[in-house]
Formats: C-alpha cells, structure tokens, sequence
C-alpha cells in the first residue's frame, strides 16, 4: 500500500462519529461560517500527532497530497508531519516545505492549521530571510493567509524581534473578522509577556478604535486597574 493511502487508512480507522459532529458545531461548518462545509472524522490531536510519529519520515509529495484531503484531520496531519520535517530539515528540503506550504494556503483553512503551522514553518523560513510575503498575506482577501502573516511572527516574537508583529497587527487594525481580531490581540498580547514598554507604545496611539476582542486579548495579562483604564479608555 502506498504512503498516503496507509496514512488514510489508519487515520479512517481512528474515526469517532460522536466527536465529529461537536468538530462540525465547533470549528463552525455551517452555511455562511467560517469553516463552512469542513468534514471531520472526530480524531483528537494527540491522537493525530502519534500517527504522525509513526510515520515519521514521510516525503513532500506524500504529505502535499495528504493536505489536498477534503478531512480535516488529514489535513492536520499533513502539516504536522510537515512542521516535524521542517525542524530537522536541511535548507533546501525547508525551502521545498515552505513553497508547499505558500501553494497551498487554502488547505491551511481553519485558525488550529493555521496556529500549529505557521509559526514553525512560515515564521521559521523567514526569520532570517526577506519577510515582504507577509504583508502581502496581510490584505489577502482569504481570512487565512491574513491569519498566516500574523501568526507566523510568533516565531520572531519567540526570538524578542517585534518590528513584523506590529507592522502586521497595524494592517490588521481595521480587519472585519473576529479571527482577526483574536489572532492580531495574542500576538499583542505576546509581544507584552516580553517587553510591555513595546507593547504599550504600540497600543496607545490607537486602542480606542481597536476592535474590543482584539483589545481585550492584547491586555489579558495587564493588571486589572491597567487593564479597567483601557477598557474606558481613560489611558
């Protein structure tokens, strides 16, 4: 049995009908949602990142094909797999991960592919690389690849560089999707776990026309009086 089709075949035989469809209720897959017409085979995470264990070691052409899959699951399971590769990769193998992974954007389709994939495979190419491509996503009519060029700079954020995060997060300022607003908030928000004076510098020239869920997550860990004069905008 080829690769891909043992992939499917194990995954399939993991398939829980019940967990499925509170997946479908919850990654929102109903008509005019977010993740309108998804499909799920109810698997869990851990149990998704323990087949991609066991088959460690599969190649691109496997695993791009893998990320074509109209199963959700599959899907995950392809850009772990990917993000596994990555990290042990040489440059060029990492070059052809992340030209699969640009190609493919509208496989990266619900905010946990985008979350557990774009820091570790587009934020980790770039770091040290010309990171325009991320502005491009930024105004992309897709929600996803907006959602891709801010948290992909999680990974800069991890190393103390913030120039992108903040570059990115002022495209996003006036985005209309409460995704957006999340994501953008976060990464404020991890911005801050490292360096508040940053963070605020950024926040106060313009938080009173944030979005509110964005503000909210942007000042989570902010003392309660900090956070109470934000929200009153008494800064």
């Amino acid at each position: 049995m080829a690769p891909g089709k043992e992939i499917v075949s194990a995954l399939k035989a993991l398939e829980d009908p019940v967990r499925a469809r509170r997946s479908q209720r919850f990654f929102k897959t109903g008509p005019g949602e977010y993740g309108e017409g998804d499909l799920f085979l109810g698997i869990s995470v851990p149990l998704i990142r323990k087949e991609v264990r066991r088959f460690r070691g599969v190649n691109n052409k496997t695993l791009e094909l893998l990320l074509q899959s109209k199963w959700h699951e599959i899907r995950l399971f392809a850009l772990l797999a990917m993000v596994n590769t990555f990290r042990l990769a040489d440059t060029q193998l990492q070059q052809e991960i992340f030209s699969i992974y640009l190609h493919n954007t509208h496989k990266v389709n619900s905010w946990d592919l985008v979350d557990s994939s774009a820091p570790h495979i587009a934020g980790a190419w770039l770091l040290h690389r010309n990171r325009s491509i991320l502005a491009d996503l930024a105004v992309s009519e897709s929600l996803w690849e907006r959602r891709i060029s801010i948290i992909a700079t999680y990974h800069f954020i991890r190393k103390s560089d913030f120039k992108n995060t903040l570059e990115i997060s002022d495209i996003l300022l006036s985005d209309e999707e409460d995704l957006i607003h999340k994501a953008v908030g976060w990464m404020l928000r991890e911005v801050g776990k490292r360096n508040r004076t940053v963070e605020e510098k950024f926040l106060k020239p313009g938080y009173r026309d944030m979005p509110r869920t964005m503000l909210r997550y942007a000042i989570e860990k902010f003392e309660p009086e900090i956070r109470k004069k934000y929200l009153l905008s008494e800064i």
